[in-house]
């Protein structure tokens, strides 16, 4: 032992930046595996947590394409009586996002918003909700609440929370029981349940509800819608499953499906996960070969004192165990150094990035199969090394020529054409990510989305919604107020309506809006008239629909759709996300027959040149004058498009981030070959200058090998970098072209660095009196 560690620290001593490069690329790749493969695992195994897991399944109303996740509430529960093999049906409406209230304690009255959703006290037989306090039945109280344990301790720290009281503007709600918090990675998000109660129980045209049911074995869904279709009994207005078809998916499948409409599960790509998965390996594989790099050039340094050792009776075995002992520790030593920089990520800004945990407890087998896969490096990196430098005869060694043998060059030029392979893959991907992203959020919308600010509304400034907007007008730089139901550009469906026209059934998403909104937010009017005041006192309301509509319905200005007036036609707006191709969609003022909800949002025109953060001071200020209790959500309209696209925004500064470090590593690679060519190249160098060689002549000689093996390697990366980049686009209906020139990009890009490495090393050597390098040979 004393030997082997001996001679590692002749090695690092004598090779200190080399061998400094080495380690610091294995141990940023040890950490970017440990990184990419946390969020896959939390992708992979998203919905697993569950017990029956594979038993559980989310009932779709499917179409021709796809399938929407929303379904009527008299249907779900007459397919939960057709068979034995439904043990339990959960029924949730998902629509009701966050609900504000106040909490009695010591310290006076507090207001909380939390996330709510109503549903069927038997979601607790479908799902296994692990109880802190109280029982899972207690929703079979119309006023009784299940709280997750987190929002437990929000509201009562350590105190108990049973039978504690939530005041809300509906109702006066009694904790009845707080449940474990589900982990990240499901479905259910940890919300606050309350019973559904009667609402809508026999409305079959109200598709609003999302289903889940737990089986008595996972076989059992074939067949099972039918089987019920067939004993069907039509009962109440509407009731028909003429042309439906019900589609039953296993929930563990949630997170990856894309054919689905108004579906809130978190989505993953899973394009997306194996490009992420290559990555990770690839890294490792990068920082290995350069690994395997440094341990063959260091043979003709080495290869003397090895002879020296047979010579005084060493044997061959044991001087080949030394050297490959000598790998494993430098690879061991990186391993360690890369949990201390995952334990300093936590902190950084990369943990905004994944949604995984990044802490090192939490993840104990991916600890210790990276320990194993840094043991494996060490001995791959060690083997071929160890048995090369031990396996020449005596002639050899003392010619020491090793360095410029066509084996060794081979070997050099095929490990280093792997990682340029690797890293113009990576480049040519992230850049085209970058576009895609760019071009979500840079292209025109067919709307104003600078100088608005957008915030939620309490029910306060709700029922004041004109004091409001005058308040905030008396700030000379904000034009103009409009209110809204939804948040544009928020989501990837809307509100979904079907209708009668002409004695056919219409059907297109719908966007209630005040009639100021269209002119707040520049929407053009191609065809017919804009909203006007007056429309709010019609008995139906009024329609604007896009061009797809129009196209669609063969819709005419004038017409009326079940009493609603159709006034006018707008241009093909991006009302929802990229991810989505246009649909029929509407925007509308509701009549005098309002059934609809108050707007829950606020759009404040600001003018441009105003200092934008002096109007949200006055926004901000004159929301807390009228309600200052509430918690608003205020922000640029921009930051709503941000966090659409929040996912895709991540992915690619994930991939851009970890292609940087690959390149990072390939450069350490090529410099730590091109220091130890430009040593066994010394002689060469000396004799081509006393011959007349310039010093730009001989930087040239050098970079020219690395600019063959540059091009070989592009032609084989690009072909497979656009495939990969291909089919992760096919995750969005609009987006960017495949461009010529983000290839040229990546491959200057690579060459740049590469060139500028090879010069900057070989500069000095070049420039070395020639006499003093023919004396070293």
């Amino acid at each position: 032992m004393k030997t082997i560690l001996r001679n590692l620290l002749g090695v690092l001593r004598r090779f200190k930046f080399a061998a400094l490069l080495n380690m610091l690329g294995l141990s940023v790749a040890f950490t970017a595996f440990m990184v990419i493969m946390m969020q896959w695992y939390y992708d992979q195994s998203f919905d697993t947590s569950h017990p029956q897991g594979d038993c559980i399944f989310r009932v779709e109303n499917a179409y021709e394409g796809g399938a929407g996740v929303v379904i009527c509430r008299p249907l779900s529960d007459a397919f939960a009586q057709s068979s034995p093999h439904i043990k339990a049906l959960a029924l949730c409406n998902p629509w009701m996002g966050e609900i504000f209230f106040t909490v009695n304690d010591a310290n006076g009255v507090k207001s909380y918003k939390e996330p709510i959703v109503m549903t069927y006290p038997s979601i607790t037989q479908v799902f296994h909700f692990d109880m802190v306090e109280g029982s899972d039945d207690v929703l079979q109280a119309p006023d009784k609440i299940l709280i997750p344990e987190s929002i437990a301790r929000k509201l009562f720290g350590n105190e108990s929370a049973l039978n504690k009281l939530l005041k809300t503007d509906f109702q006066t709600l009694t904790v009845g029981g707080v449940y474990k918090d589900f982990p990240k990675n499901t479905s259910l998000n940890n919300p606050i349940y309350l019973q559904m109660g009667d609402e809508n129980l026999h409305a079959w045209e109200n598709w609003n509800y999302t289903c889940y049911v737990r089986l008595d074995k996972p076989e059992s869904r074939e067949g099972l819608f039918a089987n019920f279709k067939k004993n069907f009994t039509a009962t109440g207005e509407g009731a028909s499953l003429e042309g439906r078809e019900l589609r039953l998916t296993p929930i563990k499948d949630l997170h990856f499906v894309t054919d689905t409409t108004y579906d809130h599960t978190p989505k993953a790509s899973k394009q997306a996960l194996l490009v992420l998965f290559a990555i990770a390996i690839v890294i490792v594989i990068i920082a290995g070969i350069n690994f395997t790099n440094f341990s063959t050039a260091l043979t003709p340094m080495r290869i003397k004192s090895i002879n020296t050792q047979k010579v005084l009776g060493s044997e061959e075995k044991m001087i080949r165990l030394s050297l490959i002992a000598e790998a494993v520790i430098i690879s061991l030593l990186s391993f360690v150094c890369s949990l201390g920089l995952l334990y300093s990520l936590q902190y950084s800004f990369l943990a905004s990035l994944v949604d995984a945990d990044l802490s090192i407890s939490v993840h104990p087998v991916l600890i210790s199969i990276t320990a194993v896969l840094a043991l494996l490096t060490g001995l791959l990196a060690g083997l071929y090394p160890s048995y090369y430098m031990t396996s020449f005869p005596p002639a050899l060694v003392l010619k020491g020529s090793f360095g410029l043998s066509p084996t060794g060059r081979q070997l050099r030029n095929v490990l280093i054409s792997i990682q340029f392979i690797a890293s113009f893959s990576l480049v040519i991907g992230s850049l085209f990510m970058y576009l895609q992203n760019y071009y979500m959020q840079h292209t025109p919308l067919g709307y104003e989305k600078d100088e608005i600010i957008v915030t939620n509304l309490s029910k306060e400034i709700k029922d004041s919604q004109e004091a409001f907007a005058n308040q905030l007008k008396s700030y000379s730089g904000i034009t103009a107020v409009a209110f809204a139901e939804p948040l544009l550009s928020s989501s990837d469906q809307y509100m979904g309506w079907g209708r009668s026209y002409r004695d056919k059934e219409i059907n297109f998403q719908c966007l209630p809006v005040d009639y100021q909104f269209l002119e707040v937010m520049g929407v053009e009017i191609k065809e017919g008239r804009n909203f006007r005041e007056e429309d709010k006192n019609t008995q139906e309301g009024v329609y604007i629909f896009n061009q797809k509509a129009k196209e669609s319905y063969d819709l005419a200005i004038g017409e009326r759709i079940e009493g609603a007036e159709i006034i006018g036609f707008m241009p093909d707006v991006k009302f929802a996300s990229f991810r989505t191709e246009v649909s029929p969609m509407a925007f509308f003022v509701w009549g005098t027959r309002n059934w609809g909800t108050k707007a829950n949002f606020a759009y404040i025109k600001v003018s441009k040149g105003v200092d934008l953060g002096d109007a949200m001071q006055h926004v901000r200020a004159t929301l807390k004058s009228m309600d200052p209790e509430y918690p608003f959500n205020i922000r640029f309209f921009n930051e709503v498009l941000n966090s659409l696209y929040e996912k895709e925004l991540n992915l690619s500064s994930l991939i851009t981030l970890f292609s940087l470090i690959a390149i990072f590593i390939s450069m350490v690679g090529v410099f730590g070959l091109v220091v130890f060519d430009s040593e066994y190249r010394k002689k060469e160098i000396g004799v081509r200058k006393v011959l007349g060689s310039t010093t730009g002549q001989i930087i040239v000689m050098f970079n020219k090998s690395y600019v063959r093996i540059l091009i070989i390697c592009f032609v084989l990366a690009a072909p497979i970098a656009g495939y990969s980049i291909s089919r992760w686009l096919e995750n969005f209906a609009y987006k960017v072209p495949m461009y010529w020139w983000v290839y040229a990009v990546a491959f200057v890009l690579i060459s740049f660095i590469t060139v500028v490495t090879v010069t900057f090393q070989n500069w000095r050597a070049a420039n070395e009196n020639p006499v003093n390098s023919i004396k070293s040979e």
